[in-house]
């Protein structure tokens, strides 16, 4: 079985990847005998993704995956874009979703969750695949399912938001999804 490394600590991002990577051992920054730094300098998804697969490429010399992902929202001049997860620092989730449920009152709701993953291979070149999800922000949080903004994240066709939906309905419309299928298409395509 190949294995692919993923430049990540977050379980559930793992979790994700690894119902998705069927046939490949996925193993993460936990798995790694020592701790390196991953700096997130970039300016946009493509950028951090690839800057963070090769902080772990340049300690393994294998295959790397990472992915850089957050959500723009129209009426916040797509913010908090590459900064979703750094945004207003350590505060909560529950803080942050309310923060942008305040900055969309009587504006557009429109809202994109975008990912890009970054995958270097064997040689050391980087791919990259882009995903990107359409939905609007919610007027209040519904739903336990999934984490970040997701109870705030309304997905029209579901008619719900996304952490009121299953991991499977997610995972099948949703921003890494896209962007894993993509990259999985890609990876089958070079094997052949």
């Amino acid at each position: 079985m190949k294995t692919i490394w993923i430049a990540t600590s977050n379980a559930h991002k793992v979790e994700e990847f690894k119902e998705m990577l069927v046939g490949y051992e996925v193993k993460s920054l936990k798995d790694l005998d020592q701790k390196i730094e991953i700096e997130e300098n970039g300016t946009t998804f493509e950028e951090n993704a690839i800057c963070k697969a090769m902080s772990l490429y340049n300690v393994l010399h294998e295959p790397v995956i990472s992915d850089d992902s957050g959500i723009e929202v129209d009426a916040m001049d797509k913010k908090p874009g590459v900064y979703s997860a750094r945004w207003m620092g350590d505060q909560t989730y529950e803080v942050k979703n309310q923060a942008i449920i305040d900055n969309v009152k009587g504006k557009v709701r429109t809202a994109r969750y975008v990912c890009v993953i970054a995958y270097i291979d064997e040689q050391g070149e980087a791919h990259t695949y882009r995903g990107e999800v359409e939905g609007e922000i919610n007027s209040h949080p519904v739903g336990t399912n999934g984490f970040g903004y997701d109870p705030i994240f309304y997905y029209p066709p579901y008619q719900t938001t996304l952490a009121n939906v299953s991991d499977e309905k997610k995972n099948a419309i949703s921003h890494r999804g896209k962007a894993l299928r993509l990259f999985i298409e890609d990876l089958k395509e070079k094997e052949l």
